[in-house]
């Protein structure tokens, strides 16, 4: 299934407010939507929202044998999934341009930029490595899933913990989490991605750019950064040509950004961290906002019963008469009894409407009965001919009947 293109007007109204440094959603040109982090009762799980863009990443780990030409690195295995879930233009299944792309854009992201540290990754070198999978879903799409998931990524890749082992000569032994604490992946930096769409051969410039903006720019310029300023990657695609002063410009923006998103992380990551060392409570179940779907959920509270009855009787009596004293049933006849309020019986009265209906019912009945006197009138007429009596065929009809 297609995606609804956009009208004309559409195009012209959002090409118009960008030239006006207006947005949609009411954000400034270099202004980024709110983030959301929510993290499952798994270790790396979690969902990111970015505006309405949401991404689910999740992370698992698995003992394989390490490559030939890296005996003593682990594995990275990245993969992403577009839905028609996500929006109707995306098809399941297939191997799309977009795709490819992002894929190719997480994997320099996160491997080449060399934040995961792969050497800590392995068990016995040559013969036993740890593979780390990331799987990434986009949930819903409204815009930049560039950056929705280079942060889901980072962060799933940060909230996991795998397994510990040990090495006894040649058995290898795996621990579960009850009998040795989960050991966090050693990761040297945290890249993330910021997006800049340009419009008007990039006279104009967004961060951020949402699913609408997307369709009309004509260039577009990801970043990805570290808190530090260092560029770990860098990709543009469309058919603007950038001249270096607007990439200098982006690249001091993408610092601000990432900035202040490592931070978010950190936050988010060190509050999951206390809920789950207290005790208290965590997951995707903890982390939706309390009126979204329990709206009418109300908290328990401790309730007294005692003196019930005394507190009942002092509401009775502070409380007002009745305004309407109801007179007593009355009794049209012997057997019978009136329902109600103590009112006449109406249920037999025929309303306005029902009795104009009644009184052409008997209109009709009289013409009708006027009209077969007429018949009768006429047939008695026809005396005998010749001294015989003629039946009409109207006798002839109604001897059965006589």
């Amino acid at each position: 299934m297609k995606a609804t293109p956009l009208s004309n007007c559409e195009r012209r109204f959002l090409l118009r407010a960008i030239q006006e440094k207006k947005r949609l959603d009411g954000r400034q040109c270099y202004d980024y939507r709110n983030i959301r982090v929510s993290f499952g009762a798994e270790r790396g799980c979690c969902i990111v929202e970015l505006g309405r863009t949401r991404v689910l990443a999740q992370v698992s780990c698995e003992l394989v044998s390490p490559k030939p030409n890296r005996p003593t690195e682990g594995v990275l295995f990245f993969n992403l999934e577009l839905s028609p879930m996500a929006a109707p233009g995306l098809e399941p299944g297939r191997q799309s341009e977009l795709l490819v792309s992002l894929n190719r854009l997480l994997e320099r992201c996160l491997r080449d930029s060399k934040c995961i540290d792969t050497e800590s990754l392995c068990v016995v070198a040559g013969e036993k490595v740890w593979q780390i999978r990331l799987d990434v879903h986009l949930l819903n799409h409204d815009g930049n899933i560039t950056d929705a998931a280079s942060i889901a990524g980072i962060v799933a890749l940060c909230h996991f913990r795998r397994p510990d082992v040990s090495v006894q000569g040649e058995e290898v032994t795996v621990y579960t989490p009850e009998e040795r604490d989960p050991v966090p992946l050693s990761i040297h930096h945290m890249p993330i991605c910021v997006s800049f769409a340009f419009f008007h051969q990039g006279t104009y410039l967004l961060v951020d750019p949402t699913e609408r903006e997307e369709r009309v720019m004509d260039g577009f310029l990801v970043i990805a950064m570290n808190k530090h300023h260092e560029i770990c990657t860098i990709q543009s695609s469309g058919v603007v040509m950038l001249v270096p002063d607007q990439i200098l410009r982006c690249s001091k923006i993408a610092a601000v950004k990432v900035t202040e998103i490592t931070e978010q992380i950190q936050k988010a990551l060190e509050n999951d961290q206390k809920a789950r060392k207290e005790g208290g409570k965590f997951g995707f179940a903890e982390s939706i906002p309390f009126q979204r779907i329990t709206a009418f959920k109300m908290e328990s509270a401790a309730v007294d019963t005692n003196d019930v009855e005394e507190q009942a009787k002092e509401i009775i009596a502070k409380a007002d008469p009745p305004a309407e004293v109801f007179s007593k049933p009355v009794l049209l006849a012997a057997g019978t009894a009136q329902i109600g309020e103590g009112v006449e019986n109406s249920w037999g009265d025929l309303e306005e409407s029902e009795k104009e209906e009644a009184a052409e019912e008997e209109g009709e009945s009289e013409a009708a009965a006027f009209e077969c006197q007429k018949v009768e009138t006429e047939d008695t007429m026809r005396e005998t001919k010749n001294g015989k009596y003629c039946f009409s065929w109207y006798h002839i009809l109604l001897y059965p009947f006589l």
